[in-house]
């Protein structure tokens, strides 16, 4: 062995020690326990209750999730699912405006709320002699809510401050907006969560309570409960609160409509109040939901983490240590969404090396193309996949984080227990199903491109960089 060059040396040395690393991941205590002890029920009205036992803490997690969320709305209520969140904290006919932040505070608690393109979620974190309280909470908010109109209204400004802030006054964000709108274009996705501000402006108390009397319902709903409790003494309680809520009919949620993966490159020049200009790339991509071939997500998370996984992946390595052409860049993929989704890759030229947007574009596209013709290698492929099973590891030391993929997974209608085999597919992708889809998604037809540029250098020179 010693006679062998270094660089074989150093790679065999490597792709041992992933290798360990690896087997020893996925047989740990941490991993191989994941979905252990995980226990499911449906109740009558179609509540799915999922109970999770972890007991190094005295404490569990709630999180109530809705399959409902902006990819739901329709063009003019953009932003409905968002405001309605904000509204379910202000009070029922059993509660006053506040009155839930109240008591969870009084106890000890956390919580708060989330809005996604497919779903809303409310969770609590609480010392676990608290859980009647949270389901009787939970449960009350479900079917009594009030929606007081001045109140309305002034919630309405609350939003609207907010997505000035984070939106519309971040030249950077409102340029990601319009290019995800671009991009999902004819399908759900294209809104934005928060809503587009005209629609925002006109929404009525009226219109918000009509989407909970469609949506909120059980058999809409995942409950999800991990913590120092006692499965069948929740199953009951919950029973209890939930039980005599009646199911309603509402609307499927159908597939997310929109254009296909190859339907034409689409190119964006936006100009904003901003120092430094910015570059998106994207492609339309299927993922564990919608894929037809079930390796491919998995293939297709592994290349992006080729591309952005830490500090040894090729962006950070080859773009911004290396050449220098980009200041800061990465690399995007959602693996778990009702709809296609989106590799995203994005990035700022190295202005005071002397690089343009041509520039950064040019190296992005060549590292995009070199995955078609260069098959990864077997040393990268072993970091990243180790790297990705870690994470998976890791997230089992939050209970939050815990519920979370449960509940994200559940409320994309797709069982939790699919989850388990998140390990092994990722363990059986090849080098060439990379290269393959690759092939098959990182295509010139397949592209939406917008570029962020400060307002007094914008530029429509054409591009020279190849066409993928």
């Amino acid at each position: 062995m010693t006679n062998l060059p270094h660089f074989r040396l150093t790679n065999w040395f490597f792709k041992t020690l992933f290798s360990a690393l690896f087997a020893l991941l996925i047989t740990s205590n941490g991993y191989a326990s994941a979905f252990n002890n995980t226990h499911e029920y449906t109740l009558s009205n179609g509540l799915k209750l999922i109970v999770k036992e972890d007991h190094r803490a005295p404490i569990f997690v709630s999180q109530l999730w809705y399959g409902i969320g902006s990819s739901h709305e329709t063009t003019g209520m953009t932003g409905v699912s968002h405001v309605l969140e904000h509204m379910m904290f202000k009070g029922t006919t059993k509660t006053k405006a506040g009155e839930f932040a109240e008591l969870i505070s009084r106890y000890g608690g956390t919580h708060n709320a989330f809005t996604t393109r497919d779903h809303t979620g409310y969770y609590q974190l609480m010392p676990n002699d608290r859980l009647e309280l949270i389901l009787e909470l939970e449960a009350d908010r479900m079917q009594n809510l009030r929606i007081d109109e001045e109140q309305f209204q002034r919630e309405l400004k609350v939003v609207m401050e907010e997505r000035r802030q984070r939106t519309d006054d971040r030249p950077t964000s409102l340029a990601y907006e319009h290019f995800t709108a671009v991009a999902f274009a004819g399908s759900g996705y294209s809104h934005p969560v928060i809503g587009w501000m005209k629609d925002i402006e006109g929404l009525t108390a009226k219109q918000a309570m009509d989407w909970y009397k469609l949506w909120y319902a059980p058999n809409n709903a995942v409950l999800v409960i991990v913590g120092d409790l006692d499965p069948k003494q929740v199953y009951a309680q919950v029973q209890r609160h939930f039980g005599s809520i009646p199911r309603i009919e509402f609307p499927q949620n159908k597939p997310i409509t929109g254009l296909g993966y190859r339907s034409g490159q689409r190119r964006i020049e936006m100009k904003l109040k901003t120092r430094l200009p910015h570059l998106f790339l994207g492609f339309r991509a299927p993922n564990v939901i919608t894929a037809e071939h079930p390796w491919e997500p998995y293939a297709l998370e592994l290349l992006v983490g080729v591309l952005d996984g830490g500090f040894s992946a090729r962006i950070e390595k080859e773009l911004v240590r290396g050449t220098e052409v980009a200041s800061s860049a990465g690399a995007g993929y959602n693996l778990h969404s009702r709809g296609d989704s989106l590799i995203t890759i994005s990035g700022t030229p190295n202005l005071q090396k002397g690089f343009t947007l041509d520039d950064l574009e040019n190296a992005l596209i060549a590292q995009l193309d070199r995955f078609k013709t260069e098959p990864v290698s077997e040393l990268e492929l072993a970091r990243v996949r180790t790297q990705l099973i870690a994470a998976q590891v890791f997230s089992q030391d939050s209970i939050s984080a815990q519920a979370s993929r449960i509940g994200k997974i559940e409320s994309l209608g797709r069982s939790w227990r699919s989850l388990e085999n998140d390990t092994a597919q990722l363990q059986a992708v090849t080098t060439e199903q990379i290269q393959q889809v690759a092939q098959k998604y990182l295509t010139s037809d397949a592209l939406t491109a917008l570029r962020l540029l400060p307002i007094k250098t914008a530029t429509t020179q054409p591009l020279s960089h190849s066409s993928l």
